[in-house]
């Protein structure tokens, strides 16, 4: 199979998926300005290559809380995998285990937890929304743990589902044939509700999701699991230092894919001032926008410890499963090898801040 540029992966899913599941995945919320904006802030950005380097063997593989990982990247938390591929988060899960990439799972997968870590070579995390049914929450963490799930990403940026203009005007819900298997039926009726005008995944998230959580609620979740606690959500240096002092275990620093809050800071502009106030004590992620092999090493120049890669999974997915989803997470792990060559940088640790310009 000849891979295509992700640009081509996406015009392939665009075209074969249902339009209603095409604005799920592709939309953005309010005015959609964030769908550009982490895109522009990394275009923004320039190597600062060094010449001279012995770029003979180049090694991109990482270890990430006790994963190790052929490059520096996993796959971001997305539900419903299905709405793309029959065999929906099955198949990519081979697909990351193909590439030796990390798997985050959302808790609103469309395949069970079990299933997917069977067919999986490479590590998972399992990420979490804060239920007001917290028992379903434990008993899916509980799973997690025996199924050899290695860590639990909680999402904070998300007391609510955001405004997104797409899922409105489809009236969007999730199709008969594909549902949350993970979470009790009951909690998830709502997402299944499409009426005219409104979004059923919205409505889902204001009846079951916490919006008075507080970091003081860590100390329950602690309790209950002894999984490492990852915190994805975070865009400023203020939060970062609570997360910290919580001694939580990594930052993913996310705009949620352009699908919260509108207008806010890029994640990528966000990072360098978190890793300065982290300064090394937790491990940190950049989630947005990352398209290139060129954009992990601008993350990583700015702190980052490794990238996630959202929507275009998906693309590589919809294009042809497993096979598609894992060129796709191929193709930047090779671009990223490359441009580690041409950097000068032949180990990730050779990455800093005098790499990069334009911040």
């Amino acid at each position: 199979m000849v891979s295509l540029a992700l640009h081509e992966y996406e015009a392939a899913a665009r075209e074969r998926l249902p339009r209603s599941v095409w604005d799920f995945f592709a939309g953005g919320s309010g005015s959609e300005s964030m769908l550009s904006a982490g895109r522009e802030a990394l275009d923004r950005l320039r190597l600062r290559p060094r010449c001279l380097v012995d770029v003979s063997d180049c090694d991109p593989g990482v270890s990430l809380l006790g994963a190790r990982l052929a490059a520096p990247v996993g796959v971001a938390p997305m539900a419903y995998h299905r709405l793309a591929h029959p065999e929906g988060e099955v198949a990519t899960a081979r697909a990351a285990g193909t590439a030796g990439a990390l798997l985050t799972v959302s808790m609103f997968a469309s395949r069970t937890l079990e299933d997917i870590a069977a067919a999986a070579d490479g590590p998972l995390w399992l990420q979490l929304y804060w239920l007001r049914h917290r028992e379903s929450m434990v008993r899916l963490i509980h799973r997690a743990e025996a199924a050899g799930y290695r860590a639990l990403v909680l999402t904070v940026d998300a007391p609510r589902v955001a405004h997104r203009p797409r899922d409105v005007r489809n009236g969007f819900a999730v199709p008969e044939g594909v549902r949350a298997v993970n979470v009790d039926a009951s909690v998830m009726s709502a997402s299944h509700d499409g009426r005219s005008g409104r979004s059923a995944i919205a409505r889902h998230a204001r009846e079951q999701f916490d919006a008075s959580i507080g970091w003081e609620d860590l100390a329950w979740l602690r309790e209950r699991t002894s999984l490492p606690l990852v915190l994805k959500g975070i865009l400023t240096a203020e939060d970062a230092e609570i997360a910290v002092k919580y001694g939580i275990e990594a930052i993913v620093v996310s705009n949620h894919g352009g699908r919260q809050l509108d207008f806010a800071v890029p994640a990528v502009e966000a990072l360098a001032e978190i890793a300065e106030v982290v300064s090394g004590k937790c491990r940190l992620i950049l989630d947005g926008a990352v398209r290139h092999g060129a954009d992990i090493a601008k993350a990583l120049c700015l702190g980052a410890d490794a990238v996630f890669v959202g929507r275009p999974v998906l693309w590589g997915l919809a294009h042809s499963g497993e096979s598609g989803a894992a060129a796709v997470l191929r193709l930047l792990g090779e671009e990223f090898e490359e441009v580690m060559a041409l950097m000068g940088a032949p180990r990730v640790r050779d990455f800093n801040p005098s790499g990069v310009t334009g911040t």
